[in-house]
C-alpha cells in the first residue's frame, strides 16, 4: 500500500484485513516521505514499513524503487491511500488490474484535484467517493465502487470533506476485498466467460444438466463449452471445452495439472477441464480454448469462411 500522509484509509484497511472474511492482507504500507503519520501507525500494528523520499529523482527511478519494495515484499496488488504521486505509464501498465485508487467525487465527475470545491460551486446535491483501476489516463479507470454523501446547506469544503472522507473509510475496504476476492467468485467468472462464448459465431446460451452451455450452428448445433460451478463434488470453478480426443485430454492432465484437470462424466467424452478459479488466470487462454472447442463442433459453413480469413 503506498501513502504520503496520516494513512486514515490505509488504517481503514488494515483493521478491516483483519475481520472475518477478509480475503486480503497488507504486507507492506510504503511512502514517498519518511516522515508521514500512516507509516507510525503502520509499524505499530506490526506491518513492514518502507519510505524513500522523491525530491531531486526522476519519476520513474521513483517508480522503480517503490516498485521493488512492493516485490519484495510478495503484494500482489497495489493499494494506493493517499499517494500524492503520478505513477509513470509503464508503472501503472505493469500493475494493470491490481493498482487501485480512490478518489474524492462520484467519478466521472470532478477528475482531479479540488473535487469538493467544484461540487459546491455547481450546486450539486450529493458528493462522494469512487473506488477505481489505475489507467494511465486521470482517475478514468474502471469503477468498482461508489459511495454518495449528501451535500448539506451551509457546506464548506471542509465539513463536505470531513464527511467523504468517512464514507471512504467505510467504502474502500469493502470495494477492494470485493475485488480481490473476484477471481474466485463464481458468478462473476461466469460473465466473463458468457461474454467470450457469446462473441463467437451463432454461438447461444443453452442450459444443460443444471449448468450455462454454449452451442454453435443454431438449435440443431452441438454444445462446445460449459461452465462447471463444482459439481460432482469438485473442488473447481472450471470452463469445459473439448479436446480432440483421450491422448490429448491425458496429456493436457499430466502436463499442468494445477490448470488442467479431467471431469467428471464429461471426461469420459472428451472434454477437459480448465480451471478459472485460480491465482493468475490468463483469460486469453480461456479465450483460445473456448474458439478452439468452437471449431471442433461448428459447421462447415461457419468455420471455412474463417480459416480463409486466417490464411490471409
Amino acid at each position: 500500500m503506498f501513502i504520503s500522509g496520516s494513512g486514515t484509509n490505509m488504517a481503514a484497511l488494515l483493521y478491516a484485513s483483519r475481520m472475518a472474511g477478509s480475503g486480503y492482507e497488507i504486507v507492506l504500507v510504503a511512502s514517498n516521505d519518511p516522515d508521514a503519520a500512516g507509516l507510525k501507525l503502520a509499524a505499530g500494528e506490526g506491518i513492514g514499513t518502507f519510505a524513500h523520499p522523491h525530491r531531486g529523482m526522476e519519476r520513474g527511478d521513483h517508480d522503480a524503487i517503490m516498485e521493488k519494495a512492493a516485490l519484495d515484499a510478495g503484494a500482489q496488488f497495489i493499494i494506493l491511500a493517499g499517494y500524492m504521486r503520478i505513477l509513470t505509464a509503464g508503472f501503472v501498465e505493469r500493475w494493470d488490474g491490481r493498482l487501485i485508487n480512490i478518489h474524492p467525487s462520484l467519478l466521472p465527475k470532478y477528475r482531479g484535484l479540488d473535487t469538493h470545491k467544484r461540487a459546491l460551486e455547481a450546486g450539486d446535491k450529493v458528493a462522494g467517493a469512487t473506488v477505481h483501476l489505475v489507467t494511465a489516463e486521470l482517475d478514468a479507470g474502471e469503477i468498482l465502487g461508489q459511495a454518495k454523501v449528501a451535500i448539506l446547506p451551509g457546506d464548506t469544503e471542509d465539513t463536505l470533506s470531513s464527511r467523504v472522507r468517512l464514507a471512504e473509510h467505510q467504502l474502500y475496504p469493502r470495494v477492494v476485498n470485493t475485488y480481490v476476492l473476484r477471481p474466485y467468485d463464481a458468478e462473476y467468472l461466469l460473465q466473463r466467460v458468457r461474454t467470450l462464448a457469446l462473441a463467437l459465431p451463432e454461438a447461444e446460451e443453452r442450459e444443460s444438466h443444471g449448468s450455462p452451455g454454449w452451442r454453435s450452428g443454431g438449435k440443431s448445433g452441438k454444445y462446445f463449452a460449459y461452465l462447471s460451478d463444482r459439481h460432482h463434488g469438485e473442488p473447481h470453478v472450471a470452463l469445459l471445452a473439448k479436446t480432440s480426443g483421450q491422448d490429448e485430454l491425458a496429456d493436457l492432465i499430466d502436463r499442468d495439472p494445477d490448470t488442467f484437470f479431467r471431469p467428471a462424466y464429461y471426461g469420459a467424452s472428451d472434454w477437459v477441464g480448465l480451471i478459472l478459479n485460480r491465482p493468475g488466470l490468463d483469460w486469453s487462454q480461456v479465450e483460445y480454448w473456448l474458439e478452439r472447442s468452437w471449431r471442433l463442433v461448428a459447421p462447415k459453413r461457419l468455420t471455412t469462411l474463417i480459416d480463409a480469413a486466417d490464411e490471409f
